[in-house]
């Protein structure tokens, strides 16, 4: 899978570089202890490793803003998107549900929908649209009726908890929903890659993650 092995490329030019950073930090401490007081050469140390771990941890993988570069843009008629996601090749639409002070709406921001990789598999394959299930914003559903944010996502998509992530064919039907948060950005592009791929049509999500772990073992 192309993600994954992009993923593994950027978290090993991460550790490369992260070596080299602290094989040279490391090279300019010897010269410094000839000096320094002891004490004072350990609490530098220990700072100085402490700014490295957290200078470098950032190089394992990219993080980008998703209001910017995972979500997309919309005037909030959804009949109109479905032709645009026609237009430009995609498999469908995800909507993601979600609703102010939602923790697990606020993770799935700060831990999967900020990371590039997944940012770029999923602009590739989905138009991707947020839905503030308390909105009182009028939008356009799929069908073109038009009305508030909230029913279309109680009434017509029976949203009670966040976040909800649903998948919509290029016809407006929903084929899937997963609520709640998933366990991590691998899990997410999964999820990506069963609706993508259409895998949804024989089998559930379920036993097609416990083939994808079995196979990785």
């Amino acid at each position: 899978m192309k993600w994954l092995q992009n993923m593994k490329a950027s978290q090993h030019r991460g550790n490369k570089l992260s070596i080299s950073i602290y094989r040279d930090v490391f090279s300019h401490i010897k010269r410094f202890n000839s000096t320094h007081s002891r004490t004072f050469r350990k609490n530098f140390r220990h700072s100085l490793i402490f700014f490295l771990v957290l200078m470098t941890s950032g190089f394992v993988s990219a993080e980008k803003n998703p209001e910017e570069h995972f979500f997309d843009s919309t005037f909030g008629d959804f009949s109109e998107e479905i032709a645009s996601a026609q237009e430009q090749g995609k498999q469908g639409i995800l909507i993601f549900f979600e609703m102010d002070e939602c923790p697990f709406c606020h993770w799935m921001k700060t831990n999967v929908l900020n990371q590039e990789h997944v940012q770029e598999y999923f602009k590739k394959h989905f138009l991707i649209f947020a839905v503030d299930i308390e909105g009182d914003v009028e939008i356009t559903n799929f069908q073109g009726k038009v009305m508030s944010q909230k029913d279309f996502a109680f009434k017509e998509n029976r949203v009670r908890a966040t976040p909800v992530l649903a998948f919509f064919d290029l016809q407006g039907k929903r084929i899937m929903r997963f609520t709640g948060r998933t366990s991590s950005a691998e899990e997410f592009l999964l999820l990506g890659q069963f609706i993508a791929d259409k895998e949804y049509e024989n089998t559930k999500f379920s036993k097609y993650k416990r083939a994808h772990k079995a196979i990785k073992k």
